[in-house]
C-alpha cells in the first residue's frame, strides 16, 4: 500500500525566512509532521513580508509554510526552555537557520542536544558553516549570490552583474539541507544515532557553479557574462519573434541541421562556417545576424510547434502567470488549492517530487501564527489549560 515516505518523522522546525523553512516544507510535502516555532508576538518575519498580501496573510509566508504545524514559544524564557526540552525527547529532526554562536550560548548546539537526544538528526544552515574564519557572519542570499560568483555570469555582457530573480542560494540550501537529513536519516536507521548536517550557503553556491568553477579552477580565466547567450553553444539564446521572445537551445549539429531545415534555411547547414558548433561558436558574429530577420516572420506559438515537431530545444519567454495557466502543470498536480479560513481558496504550486509507491499527502495551508500551540501543550505534553493561559498571559507562548 502507499505511503507517506516520512509519516513517521517528525520535526522541529526552529527556522525562519527562506532557507530554513524551504527545506521543513520539502520535508512536510514528503510527508514529516513538521512543528515550526515561532517568535509569541512576530511570528516569522517573513509574516510581515510583502506586497502581495492576500487578506492579511504575506504571500511569501504562504508559500513556504504548508503542510506546518505552528507553536508560538519564547525558548529564551526558562518555562519555553522546559517546552522546548519536552518537545526535543519526541522529535526525530531538529533544523535551525540561526547565525553559529547564537544556539550553543543558549545551550541548545548540537553537541548539547546530542548529549540530551542521541538520535536527533540536528540539521543547520547557515551563511558560512559552522567552521572557517568566517562562521560567526550571518549569511544574507543576495551576498551569497555576489560573493559566489554568480550574479558575475549573471546580466547583459555590456552591464552589470545581475542577481537571479528569486533567492536560489536559500533554496538551493534548503535542498542540500533535505538531502543531509534524508541520509542522516538512513544512517540512523544502521547506527541509531543522530549526526550535525552542517549546510553552508557559501558551500551551496560554489556547487552550483558546476562546469564554469570548473573552468576557472582549469584555465584560471573567468567567464564571462553572456546574458541568454552561451559560451559554448551557438545557436543558443533568446531571439525576437514576431510577438515576444524565443528561446533557442540547439546543442548539436544534428539540431542545427533539422532547424534549418524547418526555417527554410538549408543552405546554412551545408556553410563550413556553420557545419560543427566549434565552427557556429567561432563564427557566432556572422550567423546569428543571418538568424535574426527570419525569426521574426513567425510568432512564439508557431516557432514552438515548428521546431518541437523537429525535435529542436526551444521554448517561448513566458511570464510566471503563462507558466502558471500551463496545462502541463495541471496535468502533473502541480497546483493545489487549500482552503483559507480568511482568504477563501488559495492556489499554491505543489510539490515535485513522484515516487511510484508512495502517497503524495493533500496539502494543508499554512497556520496562523500560533495555531497549535494549544493543542500541542496540552494534547501532547500535558500542561493544564491553567497553565496555557499563564504562559500566554506572560509572553512565553
Amino acid at each position: 500500500m502507499a505511503a507517506r515516505v516520512l509519516a513517521d518523522i517528525t520535526v522541529l522546525d526552529l527556522t525562519r525566512v527562506m532557507s530554513g523553512p524551504y527545506c521543513t516544507l520539502m520535508l512536510a510535502d514528503m510527508g514529516a509532521r513538521v512543528i515550526k516555532i515561532e517568535h509569541p508576538q512576530r511570528g516569522d518575519d517573513t509574516r510581515a513580508w510583502g506586497p502581495p498580501f492576500v487578506d492579511g496573510d504575506s504571500v511569501y509566508f504562504l508559500s513556504v509554510n504548508r503542510n506546518k504545524e505552528s507553536l508560538t514559544l519564547d525558548f529564551q524564557r526558562p518555562e519555553g526552555r522546559r517546552i522546548l526540552d519536552a518537545l526535543l525527547d519526541r522529535v526525530d529532526v531538529l533544523v535551525e537557520n540561526f547565525r553559529p554562536g547564537t544556539l550553543a550560548r543558549l545551550g541548545l548546539d548540537y553537541d548539547a542536544v546530542a548529549r540530551r537526544c542521541p538520535r536527533v538528526i540536528y540539521a543547520s544552515i547557515s551563511g558560512y558553516g559552522h567552521t572557517g574564519p568566517l562562521r560567526e557572519l550571518a549569511g544574507y542570499d543576495a551576498v551569497a549570490q555576489a560573493e559566489g560568483g554568480l550574479m558575475s555570469i549573471t546580466g547583459d555582457p555590456e552591464g552589470p552583474p545581475f542577481r537571479l530573480g528569486l533567492p536560489i542560494v536559500d533554496l538551493v540550501s534548503g535542498l542540500f539541507a533535505v538531502q543531509g537529513i534524508l541520509l542522516a536519516l538512513l544512517s540512523r536507521a544502521v547506527s541509531g544515532r543522530g549526526q550535525h548536517v552542517d549546510i553552508a550557503m557559501h558551500d551551496s553556491v560554489a556547487a552550483l557553479l558546476t562546469y564554469q568553477a570548473a573552468g576557472v579552477l582549469a584555465t584560471g580565466k573567468n567567464p564571462p557574462r553572456m546574458g541568454n547567450a552561451h559560451e559554448s553553444i551557438v545557436p543558443y539564446g533568446t531571439f525576437d519573434v514576431a510577438d515576444g521572445l524565443l528561446m533557442l537551445a540547439v546543442g548539436n549539429d544534428d539540431q542545427f541541421r533539422r532547424f534549418c531545415d524547418r526555417a527554410g534555411l538549408p543552405a546554412l547547414a551545408d556553410d563550413p562556417r556553420f557545419a560543427t558548433n566549434p565552427q557556429r561558436v567561432a563564427h557566432r558574429h556572422v550567423l546569428l545576424p543571418l538568424l535574426a530577420p527570419i525569426l521574426k516572420t513567425r510568432t512564439r506559438d508557431e516557432w514552438v510547434k515548428l521546431l518541437r515537431g523537429a525535435c529542436v530545444p526551444c521554448g517561448a519567454v513566458r511570464t510566471i502567470g503563462e507558466m502558471m495557466a500551463d496545462p502541463q502543470l495541471a496535468a502533473r498536480d502541480m497546483i493545489s488549492t487549500v482552503s483559507h479560513p480568511t482568504a477563501g481558496e488559495l492556489r499554491l504550486v505543489g510539490h515535485p517530487l513522484r515516487l511510484s509507491a508512495a502517497e503524495r499527502p493533500t496539502d494543508r495551508r499554512s497556520p496562523a501564527l500560533g495555531e497549535h500551540t494549544d493543542a500541542i501543550l496540552t494534547g501532547e505534553l500535558g500542561l493544564s489549560g491553567v497553565e496555557v493561559e499563564n504562559l500566554r498571559r506572560r509572553g512565553v507562548i
